[in-house]
Order: structure tokens, then sequence, then C-alpha cells
């Protein structure tokens, strides 16, 4: 698959790192961070931080005037983990994924011009991927969508093709032990183990917000939580939000695990009421 690119207008200013940030970030390289499919370690990186600056700096300003990523640079190899003992099935295991350390390096650097946009944009709702919070994993997102949205956001035509291009074509193999399989190249969803797939989540799920004055919607990171005031045991303001988020997660091409969904209700009457469960494309959602 090749990224429909947007031609930038004459007045696209093209993003140009400079050698002393690509010099800073090498010298910060965790020495024990495990090599990726290009077998370059860390410590070799931040060691030699000061004689590969220079050509590095090239590399990711032409990669960004260009919006092409060398294809190494997007290579990825997974090493599936058991989660518990004994493994009983494909569920047992968690991936671990090694991208290239100095693509981490990159995005890194590219992360922190794109974060100034953040502080105005972000829904409030959102607590992950924030200054002082936790992270999770981003989950696949409709890449045309995406990068308008980005568009939307004030980031130029340059970098939303450059981040095009980060999300497409993305050569990944399973690795146990010395057996390594096939290579399958990805061009959807924001991929595991990069340092931009979770900035790049909370910009796509920014506009994912409760209509109702009486609701809130919460996020952190891919998890939501849908909290509403029930008035008069009126429950059309709660449901018709959760219609809604349900729509909205279709129309964003993200799935619901709705055998993972639960619904909590609090109330403090003496004379509590009969609630009826959520039901959501046809499963009933379990009150807790």
């Amino acid at each position: 698959m090749t990224a429909r690119k947007t031609i930038p207008s004459p007045e696209d200013q093209v993003l140009c790192l400079t050698m002393a940030d690509v010099r800073k970030t090498l010298c910060r390289v965790n020495p024990r961070k495990a090599a990726g499919p290009d077998n370059i370690p860390g410590r070799v990186l931040g060691e030699s931080a000061e004689q590969l600056a220079d050509v590095f700096t090239d590399i990711v300003n032409i990669s960004l005037s260009s919006a092409v990523i060398p294809t190494c640079l997007k290579t990825t190899t997974i090493i599936p983990m058991p989660k518990k003992s004994p493994v009983s099935c494909l569920y047992d295991y968690r991936p671990v994924v090694l991208t290239p350390i100095i693509m981490k390096c990159f995005e890194r650097l590219i992360m922190m011009q794109i974060k100034d946009l953040l502080p105005s944009s972000l829904g409030p709702m959102q607590f992950a991927y924030r200054p002082n919070r936790s992270t999770d994993d981003a989950i696949s997102t409709s890449l045309q969508h995406h990068t308008k949205k980005l568009s939307l956001l004030g980031i130029n035509t340059s970098l939303c093709n450059w981040i095009l291009d980060f999300l497409t074509g993305r050569p990944q193999s399973v690795r146990i032990r010395n057996s390594t399989s096939s290579t399958t190249t990805l061009n959807t969803g924001a991929p595991q183990g990069c340092v931009l797939s979770p900035l790049l989540f909370t910009l796509l799920t920014h506009d994912c917000a409760a209509m109702h004055s009486s609701n809130h919607i919460i996020k952190f990171a891919d998890d939501t939580t849908v909290v509403g005031l029930i008035s008069k045991n009126n429950e059309s303001a709660n449901r018709e939000e959760v219609q809604r988020l349900t729509a909205w997660c279709k129309a964003n091409n993200l799935s619901l695990n709705v055998e993972k969904m639960k619904e909590m209700v609090v109330d403090f009457r003496r004379a509590q009421s009969d609630h009826s469960s959520l039901n959501i494309d046809g499963f009933n959602v379990e009150i807790v």
C-alpha cells in the first residue's frame, strides 16, 4: 500500500531538527535498552552520540522533508512472552515489540514538536499520555481520517505526510527463540512499541466528548468511562450518550470490546428501582 499524501502548499514549513537536539537525544539512550531488528544496541548510540549526531540529523531531516521513512527504520520484531504458566492459549502471551532504537530517538524529537499543540487542543477528560501521567497501548485508526484530524489541530501538511508514512508500510515478524516468521507488512493501526503511537491515539480521540450536560466521558488511553447522572429515573440521556459513543467509535474505525464492558449503578436511595442492562450491538452489558 502506498500512502496517499497531500501536496504541501508553498507556505508549508517543513520541520527541521537541529544537530544539538539529535545529539542530546542520543546521549540519553538507555544503554540497557534491547536492540531492535537492526541489532544496534543503545550503548553504541549513546557512547557514539558526538560522532553520529551529524549524519543522523541529515537522515531525519531528509526524511521529514521528503515525508518518507526508510523501511529499515519501520521494521518491527514481536517476541511473545507468557503472561502466566502454564500457557494454554494465544491469549496467555503478551507481545514484546522491538523497534530500532534510533527510530525511537527520531520519534521522541518529533513528538516534542507536536506536543506544543496539545495543552489547548486535547480534551480535559483524557488522562493518559500527558506530562506526569501513565501510558497504555494504542489501537488501530483510519489513516486518512487520522491525518485529517491532525491537520485540523494545526499540524502542517508536510508533518502530516510524514506521520502517514510512519503509519504505513511497516514490516513485522514474530521471533520465538531462534525461529523467525515470514514478514508481514502492516498499513493500518498505531504500531505497538513506538514512541509516537500513544500521542497519535490521543489526538485521534480528542473529539470524543459528552454531548449532554449531565454526562462526562473520561478517557485513559483506550479505556473509556461514561459517567452519567440519572434524575427522576430518567435514563434517556445516559443511554443516548452510550449510543453516541458507539456510533463515534464506528465512524472512527475503532472497535468496542463489548465483552469487557461493565456497567456500575450507584443508587443511594432507600427504595431502589429496577435497572435494565445496556444493550450494545445485541450484547447485554454486565451490571456490577
